[in-house]
């Protein structure tokens, strides 16, 4: 198996514009960095370079590169070069293939598309294996310069050598690729417009890029470019082809089975924190119990021949749990940093900044797994009134003695002067106990008027967080609701 060295470490993320950034992009930049980050840690020379693969002009967009860059950045995913235009090198792109032409790597192709593939159907008929090196023969010399010379239309195709192509993969160990199994393939088109293929190699040679680590998807091309690469007498990369990520169904993970892009899961209220941990884990792990582990924590674990060959499935459950963890124990100013479109969501902008809206936040976020939740938990906590279910909250509506008890701790709470977690727990439970029941009697109800609901965060956290003003209100208007209740029946 191909391992990494200790020399120096150029590795390149190369997404193409068409779309938002998928996770199998961003788990491919994530690895990308880890490998350079733990090769500089090692006391190796790295950089990590970002190119914008753009050359698909009918679906590529600026837009889509800056929505890219842009989530790449929110992710925290850093580069040292870039990013690189790719379309701005068509040029050089063009020099390598007169290149490869003139070294006798490449020739002119006069065949229409059309033409090839009809070849190819009538080949396939008849079941024989079609390549297009066996299916036309090549012009004589004088022909192709007398029909260049006239302007005919015509591609570019490099010529693939006879031999096997091997190389030895991070992943996946000893490839090889039996002649039968490589073909000759068009570089430039009859527009002059470079191919992918051709691009990327010409593009790897001139950024010194010493691994690749991409989806599997791209092995098939891996000959094609280790060709390519020696035909231009240049030092090919270490290759690292990673497993597809799989959704639940154990397919490709497409948008049927949920979110698939980076930007979908920010807007879900995923932190990056969690999300690029999560997927850092999609393939690859530090060889023991660990679970969250912050970037530093990746970077000094990281190796690249602990990457995993099998394929990954995408848990969303999984996701949303480390989620929770991260939105638990970071910084609280970040938490409401992130959290400012969520608040907008519930209307409740006007409380930013509030040290009553950090008070809520910081009691909330370790119940919630992800921001859109946390923001909606926020409600009780600025509404003047709650909207109290009769059916139900009935258990408390037959309790007659009750609406008393809660009137009574409710100006006890409106009497302190140190209105903390210690002091109003100190009260209810004294309360409780002058009164001959027991603390849960008091405990629960408090819960439901302060927050609507019978689960939460530790009820005196959410006491004192609610405010000793707000907090007094929704009681007050709980002991109404009972009392209405119990005067129609209820």
């Amino acid at each position: 198996m191909a391992t990494t060295t200790r020399g120096p470490v150029r590795v390149r993320f190369a997404p193409s514009p068409t779309g938002f950034l998928h996770v199998g992009g961003a788990r491919t930049a994530i690895y990308n960095e880890l490998m350079c980050l733990g090769a500089r840690r090692d006391g190796a020379e790295a950089a990590h370079v970002l190119r914008i693969e753009d050359t698909d002009t009918a679906r590529s967009s600026d837009a889509m590169t800056q929505q890219i860059v842009d989530a790449l950045a929110w992710l925290g995913i850093e580069h040292d070069e870039g990013p690189f235009l790719q379309s701005e090198r068509s040029t050089h792109h063009r020099e390598a293939a007169e290149q490869l032409l003139a070294q006798g790597h490449a020739y002119h192709c006069f065949r229409s598309q059309e033409e090839v593939e009809a070849m190819r159907a009538e080949i396939v008929g008849r079941g024989e294996n079609y390549t297009y090196r066996t299916a036309f023969e090549r012009a004589p010399d004088d022909e192709v310069a007398r029909r260049v010379e006239a302007g005919e239309p015509y591609a570019v195709r490099f010529r693939m050598p006879d031999g096997a192509i091997e190389f030895d993969d991070i992943v996946r160990g000893a490839m090889s690729f039996p002649p039968e199994a490589l073909d000759d393939f068009i570089i430039l088109r009859s527009d002059g417009s470079p191919t992918y293929h051709l691009s990327v190699v010409v593009d790897d040679i001139d950024m010194a890029i010493t691994h690749v680590i991409r989806g599997e998807d791209h092995l098939s091309n891996t000959p094609k470019h280790i060709g390519l690469f020696r035909a231009l007498e240049a030092d090919e990369p270490t290759f690292c082809h990673l497993p597809l990520i799989l959704g639940a169904d154990k397919k490709r993970l497409s948008k049927r089975t949920g979110a698939t892009s980076v930007e979908e899961f920010r807007d879900q209220g995923i932190v990056p924190q969690a999300l690029y941990n999560y997927l850092a884990f999609l393939g690859w792990s530090p060889g023991d119990e660990r679970e969250l582990m912050s970037r530093d924590e990746l970077i000094e674990a990281f190796d690249a021949d602990r990457l995993r060959r099998t394929a990954a499935v995408f848990d969303i459950e999984k996701l949303r749990w480390m989620n929770a963890n991260y939105m638990s124990i970071l910084d609280l100013d970040e938490i409401l940093r992130r959290l400012e479109p969520y608040v907008a969501e519930v209307g409740l902008t006007e409380h930013l900044g509030s040290e009553r809206m950090a008070r809520a936040v910081d009691v909330q976020r370790r119940r919630a797994k992800d921001l859109r939740e946390l923001a909606g938990s926020l409600r009780p906590y600025f509404q003047d009134t709650l909207s109290y279910d009769a059916e139900r909250w009935r258990k408390f509506i037959g309790q007659a003695e009750l609406p008393a008890a809660l009137e009574e701790l409710m100006q006890r709470y409106a009497a302190l002067d140190d209105y903390s977690i210690e002091s109003t727990e100190r009260v209810l439970r004294e309360l409780a106990t002058e009164l001959e029941v027991k603390a849960g009697f008091l405990i629960h109800p408090t819960r439901v008027a302060l927050s609507n609901d019978k689960a939460g965060p530790p009820l005196f956290d959410l006491v004192v967080a609610m405010g000793q003003e707000e907090g007094g209100r929704h009681l007050r208007n709980f002991v109404a609701f009972l009392h209405a209740e119990r005067a129609v029946g209820g």
